[in-house]
């Protein structure tokens, strides 16, 4: 509503009648052209800067402005909680514990309680993106204490 301007409109209206010739508004608009331009790039800009303050770090808001920019159509890209394995640990000789270790799984350091990610952004293996503009949509959005990590699926 406010900046809602029809910059066409208002020159023809504010020419006075005698000079309402096509050759003078033609003119007049022409001189315009430049304010036109630049009320059109502060639009996109108020616009775009709309879309980011009506999204914060809640997962649907985070999922739904990945999904809008990176995959529009089909909407795959989801996010999960954080993967949360405790530790186990190698005792030495002189702490006296049984020597047997059973089946252990060997996960990276991102992948424990202690130190893990808190979320994982899921992603499909065939859809194209820029990882460096994907991280940084990620970090426009979630919280300063919160880390992640971007895994693929087969989907």
């Amino acid at each position: 509503m406010w900046f809602n301007t029809d910059f066409q409109k208002l020159v023809k209206l504010h020419l006075p009648t005698t000079m309402r010739t096509a050759e003078m508004q033609q003119w007049v608009q022409s001189l315009t052209a430049p304010i036109i331009y630049l009320n059109n790039d502060f639009l996109e800009f108020r616009n775009n800067n709309l879309y980011i303050l009506q999204h914060n770090s809640q997962v649907c808001y985070m999922r739904g402005v990945l999904n809008d920019k990176f995959d529009p159509q089909q909407r795959r890209i989801y996010i999960d909680d954080g993967d949360l394995h405790t530790r186990q640990y190698i005792y030495t000789d002189g702490e006296k514990k049984p020597k047997y270790l059973g089946t252990m799984y060997l996960y990276d350091d991102a992948e424990y309680e202690d130190t893990g990610v808190d979320f994982v952004v899921w992603i499909p293996e065939n859809l194209e993106y820029d990882d460096f503009e994907m991280r940084a949509q990620i970090d426009r959005y979630r919280l300063a204490s919160k880390r992640y990590k971007i895994k693929k699926f087969a989907g």
